[in-house]
């Protein structure tokens, strides 16, 4: 574990203090993270043993003998069309701006939805909804071009699954909802929603054993980039909720304040307050200079309460 854990802490002069943490992701994941975090604050807390002891279970994840993919899984499979131009636009251009999506946002964004999906949508399907047609169409995608959301589904609670308490290793996989600009565009938010809420119901334990079989086929291939929005919402991991005795952090989150590594493509959702001390789930999003400015025109009219 030394090989794959680092973490440094920075002190300040108001007393406080920095705590920074790198990990290799092939041995755990956000929340096998954090569980393990609030281990080590337990136990200066004066603690004796975790309140939630850990457990290993990486045999749920393997791969079949032999290995079959059952699934198409366009998350490894660049879509057909021309280049992205997001991915050749220099950094130079790309403008940074962060989003927050609190209870006014999420309203505007509900009443958007179909009547019958309103009560059922998450914030994080409606925000992921909602950014994903505005940046398609700040990008000016071509109506027959393929565009894809893709984003990590925690395994951890999900029916059918069957994962020990205390689990702390990579328990996540990547589903795609897929569609062209024109259909996702030129239709309202419920179709959008609809292609998202049945890309999350997709990841079964049977999908995730597919998912080993390819990896084992396939010898791990990077996942899509191409007209792809890749989302990762961390803003449940419990980052803030770190407490070694002086109480809760101010901020807890990606060092990067939420840009993912690849910018323009990937993205974290993280969980801020706004100026009224409101819960708000922030959306740091970078984009091409000159779509900037109509893709805050497209979050504005979605989220706009009628």
């Amino acid at each position: 574990m030394q090989a794959c854990r680092h973490e440094q802490v920075t002190r300040l002069k108001c007393g406080g203090f920095i705590f920074g943490r790198r990990i290799c992701h092939c041995l755990v994941d956000a929340p096998g993270a954090m569980q393990f975090e609030k281990a080590v604050c337990e136990f200066a807390r004066g603690a004796e043993a975790p309140s939630l002891a850990p457990a290993w279970g990486r045999e749920t994840f393997m791969a079949r003998r032999p290995p079959r993919p059952s699934y198409p899984h366009l998350e490894y499979r660049e879509p057909a069309g021309g280049p992205d131009r997001i991915m050749s636009t220099p950094p130079g251009n790309m403008a940074r701006v962060p989003f927050f999506f609190g209870p006014r946002e999420i309203a505007g964004l509900r009443q958007r939805a179909p009547p019958h999906m309103r009560g059922s949508c998450s914030r994080f399907e409606l925000v992921a909804a909602g950014i994903w047609r505005s940046r398609a169409a700040a990008l000016e995608y071509a109506p027959d071009e393929e565009v894809r959301l893709s984003f990590i589904v925690n395994a951890r609670g999900r029916a059918g699954i069957p994962l020990p308490e205390g689990f702390y290793g990579n328990a996540f996989t990547y589903s795609v909802a897929a569609t062209t600009a024109g259909e996702l565009c030129g239709r309202d938010l419920g179709y959008a929603l609809e292609l998202v809420k049945k890309a999350k119901a997709a990841v079964t334990h049977d999908y995730l054993l597919s998912v080993a079989d390819l990896m084992v086929l396939e010898g791990r291939p990077l996942f899509a980039l191409s007209r792809t929005y890749i989302v990762s919402d961390v803003s449940h991991a419990g980052f803030k909720s770190v407490d070694f005795g002086w109480g809760e952090a101010v901020y807890g989150g990606p060092a990067k304040g939420g840009e993912g590594p690849l910018p323009g493509v990937t993205n974290y959702f993280l969980r801020a307050k706004n100026g009224k001390g409101e819960e708000c789930t922030v959306v740091p999003v970078c984009l091409p200079k000159d779509a900037m400015e109509k893709f805050q025109l497209e979050v504005e009219a979605l989220t706009a309460q009628q």
